[in-house]
């Protein structure tokens, strides 16, 4: 990826998602950066528009003032309305005392203390799925090894059986891709999901997910497991108010898409760029020490989410311009990734790039990403057993990548590999 032609101002428009696709995105943060760094951007009816917040200090600064910049008023561009908000609330979207006590049931489970218990078990799954892909000299790289793996440590952490993770996928798929017409039967940027909308990513399959962890919690309920669902299920948060079904319905669905969706874009991308840069790859497979480090680079490239949204709890000024409370405030993570005010030539990847202070788990803010020590563990693992296992590796075919705003991810990765 080269630094981006530029983009006029009056031509950004960061709600008009089909720019996504063409990696106009890129073109349109930097103009926003440099130009108007608080950017308020239209919206078609109903909605209301939104503010575009760009540069990495202003994000930084707006993400750990949860006082000015609420979650609770939902963290997607989409408005929701107040009488369907409590009914669709997930930890996301939970500020305060409460938030804190719901992430404590699963902090210690992503610490790296206990990951380092499934170390192990990671190397040989990893390997499993290396040996799989390598059987074949072309296959699409997303479906035989991002998609495979990290959806099968989900599974192994769930305790839920293997055969289970194709239909685990697929939810996180239609969800992540709820603007994607080859991902949903109800795109919830036009008006036939409006149906669905008292539900999570306007989908009527969340239902099923709701159905298949209802099943799982009650098989557990009572007894000892250390699995995440019967967390869920026997544990009570620290600020003694049990987790009712609508707190599990939410957790769980957030699991699925979490525990999957971020770690396997941010692989495919970084195997993309490693093939569009080959020195780079070389340089890992002769330096393979330097594969811990790089992975920071790998997570600031691929900015697998781009943006989470807040909400103005009173009127601000930023930059010159006033944001009013009750308006909605887009921290664009991605744009704050290719800040060349903190990155030195961005568009460059760089795997022997230092103190990568990237965004991607977000950035100062009690909603820091809680599977952040788990991604890290299964992308080095990846690239650790892969890149000594690869003689050369190409593109076999064209990258297919998703409809969204939100999530930057690719569909399809076809490769062509020839092993060592």
């Amino acid at each position: 990826m080269t630094t981006p032609d530029p983009v006029p101002l009056a031509d950004v428009d960061l709600a008009d998602i089909d720019r996504f696709l063409t990696g106009e995105q890129w073109a349109q943060f930097d103009t926003l950066r440099r130009e108007a760094p608080v950017h308020w951007n239209p919206e078609a009816a109903p909605n209301h528009g939104f503010w575009s917040i760009t540069r990495y200090a202003d994000i930084w600064a707006v993400d750990r003032d949860s006082e000015t910049f609420t979650s609770s008023k939902f963290v997607n561009i989409e408005e929701v309305e107040d009488e369907l908000q409590e009914i669709r609330r997930s930890l996301l979207e939970t500020d305060g005392p409460r938030h804190a006590s719901l992430r404590a049931l699963m902090q210690r489970e992503f610490s790296p203390r206990a990951l380092r218990g499934y170390e192990g078990f990671l190397r040989e799954l990893t390997k499993q799925t290396v040996d799989k892909a390598l059987e074949h000299g072309e296959f699409d790289f997303v479906s035989e090894v991002s998609a495979d793996f990290p959806i099968q440590v989900l599974a192994r952490m769930l305790d839920v059986p293997a055969s289970d993770t194709g239909q685990l996928i697929a939810w996180g798929d239609e969800f992540v891709g709820n603007t994607d017409p080859d991902m949903t039967k109800f795109r919830a940027d036009l008006p036939d999901s409006d149906q669905y909308k008292h539900l999570p990513f306007r989908s009527p399959t969340v239902l099923d997910v709701w159905d298949y962890g209802d099943a799982l919690k009650a098989e557990r309920k009572g007894k000892d497991g250390t699995d995440l669902i019967s967390i869920l299920a026997n544990r009570m948060p620290s600020d003694g108010i049990p987790v009712s079904d609508n707190d599990f319905h939410q957790y769980f669905t957030l699991l699925v898409i979490a525990g999957n969706e971020t770690t396997r874009h941010t692989i495919s991308h970084s195997m993309l760029a490693l093939i569009d840069n080959p020195d780079q790859l070389r340089t890992l497979q002769e330096r393979p020490e330097l594969i811990p480090a790089a992975v920071e680079e790998m997570l600031r490239w691929a900015s697998p989410v781009y943006y989470f949204r807040r909400t103005a709890t009173r009127d601000v000024e930023m930059h010159g311009q006033t944001i009013r409370e009750g308006d909605k405030v887009v921290m664009w993570f991605a744009s704050g990734n290719r800040d060349e005010a903190v990155f030195e030539d961005p568009y460059r990847f760089d795997v022997t790039r230092t103190n990568v202070d990237h965004m991607t788990f977000g950035k100062g803010s009690p909603h820091l990403c809680l599977g952040s020590n788990l991604a890290r563990m299964e992308i080095q693992l990846m690239f650790q057993e892969l890149l000594p296992r690869i003689k050369t590796i190409e593109r076999a075919g064209d990258v297919q990548r998703l409809r969204s705003n939100f999530a930057n991810g690719i569909k399809k990765l076809p490769v062509r590999v020839v092993p060592a």
